[in-house]
């Protein structure tokens, strides 16, 4: 199946397929059935965000912040990992510059 270009907004949570709809951070070739993945990805990411929320307003103090924190990271890795894996040249350029993946933030 053929891929299109599609725009990422991870902070807008959305994949367009029109440039100008909306802001994006990221561009990605894809299928239309792997942009609905990372839809999909990133409706998960947000509600992991959601559900991790009570837990920043009322703190327990003997849970670390990162196990808090933990379920969102964790599908906020995913999503990247899917945006770099259909990001273009330019998109996985830039990740690589920020250190976005696990495995580059080791260098």
């Amino acid at each position: 199946m053929d891929k299109s270009k599609y725009y990422v907004s991870v902070h807008g949570r959305s994949v367009l397929k029109e440039q100008g709809q909306s802001a994006y951070e990221w561009e990605i070739e894809a299928t239309p059935e792997e942009a609905d993945q990372v839809r999909i990805e990133l409706d998960l990411m947000q509600e992991k965000e959601e559900e991790a929320f009570p837990g920043y307003m009322f703190p327990w103090p003997d849970t670390p912040e990162e196990s808090t924190n933990a379920p969102f990271q964790n599908s906020l890795d995913r999503v990247y990992m899917s945006i770099y894996r259909l990001g273009t040249a330019e998109t996985r350029h830039q990740m690589e510059q920020l250190r976005l993946l696990p495995h580059f933030t080791d260098h």
